[in-house]
């Protein structure tokens, strides 16, 4: 959803800390309760609350859309309330003024809730990943090991792995999400596909 445009964008509110946000713009000085709002879409995808964040124009409202019509839990487009939980964990959740509703270009405002029910939609989640995209960049040396992720992103004094994920035509947003997903939640146990690679090819050459 643009900047400035859609329900979300009344909710925005506070002063710009100066420290960099995922999303490369302003974040807001929390204090107290007060959540931090970042710029953004929110999903639960195989039960880890995923972040995806990039410039405007790049698909993350409709890359949300596809992931919500796979059966992945829709919590806010566009902008997240991110407040920082007793126990040290990020919890996100919609402004209530944009609660359900995501804006699509060519179809306009849409809800979510009366669309796909009730079911497709989740309050809040913690967040545990962030998705970044970016435009693809000619020239540019992309990773293509993924031995790390990308570098986490501090939000509210936690770090949070965060994976880049380059949009050029042809590449199915969605997917790339999906597995991104996957990724951290085998990493999470400890199984990196791109070291086991390299232990076998390690293997082959002795």
């Amino acid at each position: 959803m643009p900047r400035g445009k859609g329900p979300a964008s009344a909710a925005r509110t506070g002063r710009p800390s100066g420290k960099a946000s995922p999303t490369g713009g302003r974040t807001v000085r929390t204090t107290g309760t007060c959540p931090q709002v970042i710029s953004g879409g929110l999903l639960q995808i195989f039960g880890i609350g995923v972040l995806i964040v990039g410039d405007s124009g790049l698909g993350k409202s409709e890359s949300a859309l596809e992931l919500v019509s796979r059966g992945h839990l829709f919590v806010s487009d566009d902008v997240v309330a991110v407040r920082l939980a007793p126990d040290g964990t990020l919890i996100g959740r919609a402004p209530a003024i944009s609660r359900d509703f995501m804006e699509i270009r060519g179809l306009g405002i849409i809800n979510i809730r009366q669309i796909f029910g009730p079911k497709a939609v989740c309050n809040q989640t913690r967040i545990d990943l962030i998705v970044q995209l970016k435009k693809w960049q000619r020239g540019f040396e992309y990773d293509r090991l993924g031995l790390e992720f990308s570098g986490d992103f501090d939000i509210l004094g936690v770090r949070v792995p965060r994976q880049i994920v380059p949009v050029a035509p042809g590449r199915n947003i969605a997917t790339l999400i999906e597995v991104a997903s996957k990724v951290h939640l085998l990493r999470e146990k400890g199984y990196h596909a791109s070291r086991d690679i390299v232990k076998k090819l390690n293997r082959a050459l002795l």
